[in-house]
């Protein structure tokens, strides 16, 4: 059998993009249940890295999700995505209002490549070669549970949302990723004279994720 969770391990490619795919459902379920884009009711607690997190139930928005994240598997494992971004903008206003901004790159690989933007959308990261850093999974995990807790805690220190939102998914490629039809160029939804607060980040050894919000301050858009 495997040896004891503390011991280092040898991540693979594919076992790191499992790891960046989980995380970014996991922190968009959690975005979208911190900032009230989704009923409360509409989610389900589930143990992972060690805490309570929020799943949504919406069979809708899990088709969704599982159709992004089948995706973004795919562009990870090519190297092509470069950052997702969760936009949350406003129904009425049809202003954004917040970008949580996650961006991947391949440890030893500078991916300097041009990139563009895809809605609903999609992304890749470069292929990796064997990283000399070997980690535990629950040193990757620690470091994933300290970037929920900053989006739990998110609701401290980000304006309130005054009007129904709304959210989109956008990921950033490589110019040389293979697009399906069905995903669209997107602009890339900025907030003008916003304020950002940089979360922490975590390495598989193989990815590292930085994560960031950037927030539109309420007295831009409160008329």
């Amino acid at each position: 059998m495997s040896s004891a969770t503390e011991s280092k391990t040898v991540i693979t490619l594919k076992g790191s993009v499992a790891i960046v795919s989980e995380f970014f459902f996991t922190a968009i379920n959690s975005i979208l249940y911190q900032r009230g884009i989704y009923q409360p009711e509409t989610f389900k607690r589930e143990s992972k890295y060690g805490l309570t997190v929020l799943t949504s139930t919406d069979e809708g928005l899990l088709a969704y999700l599982n159709q992004v994240m089948g995706q973004m598997e795919h562009w990870l494992l090519e190297g092509d995505v470069q950052r997702l971004v969760v936009v949350v903008s406003g129904v009425d206003s049809g202003e954004t209002l917040e970008r949580w901004q996650f961006n991947v790159s391949v440890e030893e690989k500078d991916a300097s490549s041009g990139g563009k933007e895809n809605v609903q959308n999609a992304g890749k990261p470069a292929t990796a070669t064997k990283s000399k850093v070997q980690k535990s999974i629950k040193e990757i995990h620690d470091e994933i549970q300290a970037i929920i807790r900053q989006i739990t805690a998110s609701v401290t220190f980000l304006p309130l949302l005054n009007e129904p939102c709304s959210f989109d998914l956008l990921v950033y490629t490589n110019k040389t990723a293979t697009v399906p039809k069905k995903w669209e160029d997107s602009d890339p939804r900025y907030i003008m004279n916003s304020q950002e607060v940089k979360l922490r980040s975590f390495t598989t050894s193989v990815h590292k994720v930085d994560s960031m919000v950037t927030y539109k301050e309420a007295d831009e858009w409160e008329l």
